[in-house]
């Protein structure tokens, strides 16, 4: 229950100072001394039939004072519009994307869970998955079912695509998937961890073709600092692997995010990735609206009634069991 007018609920506090000023007029009228007290006798019996009609009035001023404030009762409707966020995720499976610097894991392993940990903390945006080596490739078209990008981020595997690093393709075809997605907030997160070294499209071309899309472009670089091991070709028991400089052109990656209006992050360990995700998180949040719907009953009638019905008892019984003698 909520009241319209709950500055009248106020009012309720004169009716005890009502009958503090009544109690103290009535002590000084009972000082008045008696030459007989007989007639009197019988009367305390009957003390209560006396108090009615004020007991009565009180409840009926009461009664109305809440009345006056407007008791409504009511239900809310709430209902939630979110634009969302257009989002592609670019994840690099060139070989080098194997290096065991990461741990528990190589690059690629933890990339993949870290994705997936982002994906599952959005609710309602649209998100699509380009993997690229020397080529680039639409795993997953922007969508909201998040059960098929999971899916489509385990099943991503160095060996898919020729090796190589084609940036430039990559924001290409992002870019490409971005441009027809509803909603004015458009989002590509390129995860690589080296050169660009395949491909026909100049990154910083694309990325300025990316910005007049009104793309924004966050870029990763993903790889320690020195050396790490990396797989450099298949041994007896697997791959061989040989600590080797990790080269990631990091100069390219902040103008590519520059010329976007977007930001670039270097992640040197599986924690420091995670990091760099909850900040992209944070930065690229999603605007809700909720709007509310309010629909009340008037509920003043049933304080109007019980005051006037106790008004009617009043006169009643004032006028036939507590009648004033003067």
């Amino acid at each position: 229950m909520s009241f319209a007018r709950p500055l009248f609920l106020g009012l309720l506090a004169l009716l005890p100072l009502w009958w503090w000023l009544r109690a103290r007029r009535l002590a000084r009228l009972s000082g008045t001394r008696m030459s007989d007290v007989r007639p009197a006798e019988g009367v305390t019996e009957r003390l209560w039939v006396a108090r009615l009609p004020v007991t009565l009035r009180s409840v009926c001023l009461g009664a109305w004072m809440v009345a006056a404030a407007g008791p409504r009762l009511g239900s809310a409707r709430k209902e939630t519009r979110s634009e969302g966020i257009s989002i592609v995720l670019c994840v690099d499976l060139s070989s080098s994307m194997l290096a065991e610097d990461f741990a528990p894991a190589n690059r690629i392993d933890v990339a993949k869970q870290t994705a997936l940990e982002f994906v599952r903390a959005r609710t309602s945006d649209r998100i699509g998955v380009v993997a690229f080596a020397a080529q680039a490739l639409t795993q997953v078209p922007i969508t909201t079912d998040y059960a098929v990008l999971e899916e489509a981020l385990r099943e991503l595997r160095v060996g898919m695509l020729e090796d190589g690093t084609a940036i430039g393709t990559a924001i290409a075809t992002a870019a490409t998937r971005l441009r027809r997605a509803p909603g004015k907030s458009k989002v590509i997160i390129l995860l690589t961890d080296g050169v660009n070294n395949r491909g026909t499209v100049d990154p910083r071309t694309a990325a300025q073709a990316a910005a007049a899309f009104g793309i924004r472009i966050y870029t990763i670089g993903v790889g320690t600092r020195g050396e790490a091991p990396v797989p450099t070709g298949q041994g007896v028991d697997g791959l061989r692997y040989q600590n080797l400089p990790v080269e990631i052109d990091e100069p390219l990656l902040t103008d590519v995010a520059r010329a976007t209006g977007g930001r670039y992050f270097r992640a040197t360990d599986s924690e420091s990735l995670r990091h760099v995700f909850e900040e992209i998180n944070r930065l690229e949040k999603t605007t809700v609206e909720q709007v509310v719907y309010r629909r009340f009953d008037e509920a003043y009638r049933v304080p109007l009634a019980l005051g006037l019905l106790a008004l009617g008892l009043e006169v009643v019984i004032s006028a036939t069991f507590a009648v004033r003698v003067p």
